[in-house]
């Protein structure tokens, strides 16, 4: 593969956006520039990894959360939450105040849940996720994710370094818009995350290659993004998303793109995945048809999440 590396990412980070439009009086929403900037920091932050891993890393040899993790306790939590979030806080300095997102915001989520956020433009969806992904920082509180062989992860205590190598082990990211890198072929960008943790270029490509027959277009692996539809792109963004078999899928409006028709297939590739994976999948959405398709259904309102449906029992 000859093509050259894609451009930098914006600087400016998403919590700065997020002021800005506050402070002139706008609401916080999914927009495609909020979502490009944490779709290119994820991107920007596994080339990196690769960039600044030493030979051991690189190999697999060295776990890079290691340290992290002994500073966090001596043993994992046996049955812990997948997620556990405790005494959340997110506020922002706007022009007219300080402004609070989140007060005192308390979650759980069980490995194997399908959980659903819902919530009216600018209550702090997407601000949760990336919170929940190590994108930003809460003002307070801790979120806890739970390792599988050692203590559970701090995430807002993560290094620039280790917050990268955790999303990409730990985080699959579906947002509303593709952002596939256009120069790239669908099989390319697939690819991506394992060429970024140090695998052969030529495993990497067989393996996204699996993950394009996972989600029906194992015959599409050579066209860019630009000879793809809609639905069809958004179906890469998700085998990328999950081609590092990460235990955690967070999806911001993953179908708000996409027309009814296409959004139900979409959506129902997600829950297919989701079971045969055994992934845990926390997704914001507004469509509430799809929503109660979900294992439950939480709805942040006045910086406070609640239930509005019973949880069921996790997928299998």
């Amino acid at each position: 593969m000859t093509h050259p590396p894609p451009a930098a990412p914006p600087q400016a980070s998403r919590a700065a956006r997020e002021n800005e439009s506050r402070a002139s009086g706008t609401q916080e929403n999914s927009t495609p520039l909020a979502q490009e900037s944490s779709s290119r920091l994820v991107q920007e932050s596994s080339l990196q990894l690769v960039q600044e891993s030493s030979p051991q890393l690189v190999q697999g040899k060295t776990d890079p959360l290691g340290a992290e993790h002994a500073r966090l306790g001596d043993a994992p939590l046996r049955d812990a939450p997948l997620i556990k979030v405790e005494g959340l806080r997110k506020s922002y300095r706007t022009a007219r105040g300080e402004l609070t997102l989140f007060e005192n915001l308390d979650l759980e989520v069980a490995a194997g849940e399908m959980v659903a956020i819902v919530g009216q433009s600018g209550t702090g969806k997407s601000t949760l996720l990336h919170i929940l992904g190590a994108l930003d920082a809460p003002t307070a509180g801790t979120v806890y994710f739970a390792s599988i062989d050692a203590a559970p992860v701090k995430v807002a205590s993560l290094s620039p370094r280790e917050a990268a190598a955790f999303r990409n082990r730990e985080i699959g990211y579906v947002w509303q818009f593709h952002y596939l890198l256009p120069e790239f072929t669908a099989e390319e960008n697939v690819a991506m995350p394992l060429m970024a943790r140090g695998m052969r270029q030529s495993e990497a490509r067989e393996i996204a290659s699996n993950w394009l027959r996972e989600v029906d277009l194992e015959d599409r692996g050579a066209h860019r993004p630009g000879e793809l539809s809609g639905g069809e792109q958004q179906r890469v963004a998700l085998a990328r998303a999950l081609v590092c078999s990460p235990r955690l899928l967070l999806a911001d409006e993953p179908t708000g793109d996409l027309d009814g028709t296409t959004a139900g297939r979409v959506f129902e590739l997600i829950e297919r995945l989701h079971a045969s994976h055994g992934l845990t999948s926390i997704l914001v959405t507004h469509n509430m048809e799809l929503a109660e398709r979900c294992t439950r259904i939480l709805r942040l309102a006045g910086g406070r999440l609640t239930a509005l449906t019973d949880a069921a029992q996790p997928a299998t």
